[in-house]
């Protein structure tokens, strides 16, 4: 491994494209850390799991989003607006004509509509800030704010306010930037790794305070402490889930097709028989995303339900948002486990289209051995993806409820059980193959051994 390193950074063109990566990397980093000026980072508390409400969806938005939401930073919009642009512009290219027929025209098209996306991102950047410095950072009669950008009213003035919008608009249309930058003169996918460098960063803190809770002697479990057992446990169980999710990630149905045989002159041409890779995991981390971002409304709405009316319609609004919080609730995770079903089902609809495939391979000869260029093989496609989809979609809701799991039975802070499962590892383990491909594609074409190979 030692070796295959050193090849890397003997390369000129591929080590000056990973340290400019690390450096933008850095530069993220730096700026995530770097609070706005009007807020008192002392009276920013720590917002952790399970607190409900909006810190709940800021810690859950702040997962996948590279951001820094609850320390109120220059990035704290991370690359959410971004992403969310990305999505709606995905999703209008299904059913909206125009964006459909940009698709359609190859690198012009795209171009065009990765313009329209950052337009769009720009405009959700105002929104977001905006709905942010309301709901947070003057939240609790504005405490978060430094005395000296108080206003006579002991609040943030309007000024200030738009100041801190244009701040952290800013700081999200430059890690934008950041992410093409890396995408152009980098290595690997820049919107993937400012995330997953978020990810990772939060890894130091959870190995402090899983070391720190635990006591180094055995049987400190049935004492209600951490022992020695419960670390092996922790790391058989680490390494399994990330085997799981390597192996489904990484996991395809090869269908097999053969191309139609033609001469030319005294040439014959096609005949081969090849494959026709469907991901198990088609609709990747974006089911768990959506699936847990629509469950924290409604614990809010209930946390707003409980401050009002009678005292007996106060407990039954607190009782409904105890049960649509993270943690052991069945009804919770049943209703997790439903949805993430749903947007599985949902999001390989919108990506994987069988008609247009079927009619691909027809355009180039190719067909499925047993079934009809056209129609009958589209029926074909879907009817395979339907299958593979339910197995996909039963593996990420087991990635997403082992962190609750671990937490509650294990008595392991929620910092510690994410690495488990969820949008985390799976984002990880996604980036970091990527990441090895591209490394390896550079390796192979200078005649080197890739990454995996033996």
């Amino acid at each position: 491994m030692w070796e295959k390193a050193r090849v890397i950074f003997t390369i000129p063109e591929l080590r000056k494209k990973i340290l400019l990566t690390l450096g933008l990397l850095a530069i993220y980093r730096v700026g995530y850390h770097i609070t706005l000026p009007m807020v008192d980072q002392t009276k920013l508390g720590p917002q952790g799991a399970g607190q409900g409400g909006f810190a709940d969806l800021i810690n859950q938005v702040s997962v996948f989003s590279a951001s820094a939401l609850k320390e109120a930073t220059i990035f704290g919009l991370g690359i959410m607006p971004y992403i969310s642009a990305s999505i709606i512009f995905q999703l209008l290219g299904s059913v909206w004509k125009p964006i459909e027929e940009l698709k359609k025209e190859g690198e012009a098209g795209m171009k065009k509509i990765n313009e329209y996306t950052r337009y769009l991102t720009v405009v959700l950047c105002f929104v977001q800030s905006w709905f942010y410095v309301r709901s947070y950072l003057l939240a609790n009669d504005a405490q978060m704010v430094a005395e000296a950008f108080k206003n006579a009213e002991g609040t943030l003035s309007f000024g200030w306010q738009f100041v801190a919008v244009m701040i952290m608009t800013c700081g999200a249309i430059f890690l934008m930037w950041l992410g093409e930058q890396i995408d152009e003169y980098g290595i690997g996918n820049g919107i993937s790794l400012l995330i997953m460098a978020s990810i990772l960063a939060r890894m130091p803190r959870a190995l402090i305070d899983l070391i720190g809770a635990a006591e180094f002697r055995l049987g400190a479990f049935q004492g209600g402490a951490m022992g020695v057992e419960t670390l092996v446990v922790l790391a058989i169980l680490f390494v399994g889930v990330v085997f799981g999710v390597v192996f489904i990630t990484l996991g395809q149905r090869r269908i097999p097709t053969q191309s139609a045989k033609h001469v030319r002159g005294r040439r014959v041409f096609g005949g081969q028989k090849q494959y026709l890779p469907l991901r198990i995991n088609q609709a990747g981390v974006m089911p768990i995303i959506f699936a847990s971002s629509l469950l924290m409304f409604p614990g809010m709405f209930f946390a707003l339900l409980s401050r009002v009316g009678s005292p007996g319609f106060q407990r039954f609004a607190t009782s409904m948002q105890q049960i649509f919080q993270p943690g052991p609730s069945l009804l919770y995770n049943l209703m997790y486990v439903g949805l993430i079903y749903f947007f599985c089902y949902f999001w390989t609809a919108i990506t994987f289209n069988p008609k247009e495939m079927a009619d691909n391979l027809k355009e180039h000869g190719t067909f499925i051995p047993g079934y009809r260029p056209g129609r009958r093989t589209a029926e074909y496609l879907e009817a395979v993806m339907e299958r593979i989809t339910y197995v996909g979609a039963g593996f990420l809701a087991a990635v997403a409820i082992i962190p609750t799991l671990i937490s509650t039975s294990m008595g392991v802070s929620w910092t510690v059980a994410s690495f488990y499962g969820g949008t985390s590892l799976l984002i990880a383990v996604s980036v970091a193959f990527d990441l090895v491909q591209k490394i390896d594609s550079h390796l192979v074409m200078r005649n080197y051994k890739g990454l995996l190979e033996g």
